[in-house]
């Protein structure tokens, strides 16, 4: 990604946080274009290069309205298209298909110890990310905005972990997989380290298609446990994994977008942005 394309994001992100401030006020181009310091004309032409669509097209994909339409299109099962395709366990559609690999506790004791993890940092459509693998698989993927701070929550997630920075062929295909580069369809694994429910939960969000939306209440239901909604929430919560595991996809039951450990404005760019996409 170019300088110019990291700029582009965090002016766009600057606007989807302007629009979402003012959901329940009609505006006009001119006052976002203003409020990013932008011309209207400017304004729209980035916008719509980043996003695909106009900012009038994809507001319609961050309203309340749009996000309860999504929830109704879901009312039979998200699992539905899943056994339509034969698959035997839920998996990303569209591009993106991940076998889930759970950390033993002994490659977890003390902390990881034993463990060698590469990381390294990377400029994406949604800002910077740093990506983290195991021999196994991706184990950690996170947005930041300040990369010493990402790398210090990274070594604490696994301090007595070996670290090597230095990028690999697994973390090329997760950020490619992020900016839609490269095969349509990409196989990616996961190393990761959770309880029997949060696997359960994140494999659970792997069934969510691309474009589309799901309740925390929704989640619940189809894993069984449709008193859970609080639980479902604190396991997506712990994902370690952005968008790869799209916890982004997961709304309140009112069909506001609600929060998001990378900054809410981040999940309403990268919902709009693949409902917008999805469409074309």
């Amino acid at each position: 990604m170019t300088t110019t394309a990291i700029q582009h994001y965090h002016q766009i992100e600057k606007a989807i946080r302007f629009i979402s401030e003012h959901q329940n006020k009609q505006f006009s181009l001119e006052a976002v274009a203003s409020h990013v310091a932008m011309s209207p004309t400017h304004f729209q032409k980035v916008f719509t290069e980043w996003a695909g669509v106009s900012p009038k097209k994809f507001n319609q994909f961050l309203s309340v309205q749009y996000a309860k339409s999504l929830i109704k299109e879901q009312e039979s099962t998200l699992f539905d298209v899943t056994h339509e395709l034969g698959l035997s366990s839920t998996s990303r559609l569209h591009d993106l298909f991940i076998t889930i690999e759970g950390m033993t506790p002994g490659e977890f004791k003390k902390g990881g110890d034993a463990l060698s993890i590469s990381f390294e940092c990377y400029s994406t459509l949604f800002g910077n990310a740093i990506v983290a693998n195991t021999h196994k698989g991706i184990c950690h993927l996170h947005f930041f905005d300040c990369e010493d701070e990402a790398i210090v929550e990274l070594q604490k997630r696994f301090p007595s972990a070996n670290f090597k920075r230095q990028e690999s062929e697994i973390q090329t295909v997760a950020i490619n997989i992020l900016n839609r580069l490269g095969e349509k369809e990409q196989n990616i694994h996961l190393h990761l380290q959770g309880t029997p429910f949060q696997i359960k939960v994140w494999e659970a969000l792997l069934a969510i298609p691309e474009g589309q939306l799901a309740t925390y209440g929704k989640l619940a239901s189809q894993i069984n446990s449709p008193n859970a909604s609080r639980a479902v929430g604190t396991a997506i919560g712990t994902n370690p994994v952005a968008f790869l595991i799209p916890c982004h996809r997961v709304i309140q039951s009112t069909g506001k977008l609600g929060g998001y450990m990378w900054k809410p404005e981040r999940k309403a760019a990268i919902i709009g942005w693949e409902g917008a996409n999805s469409r074309i």
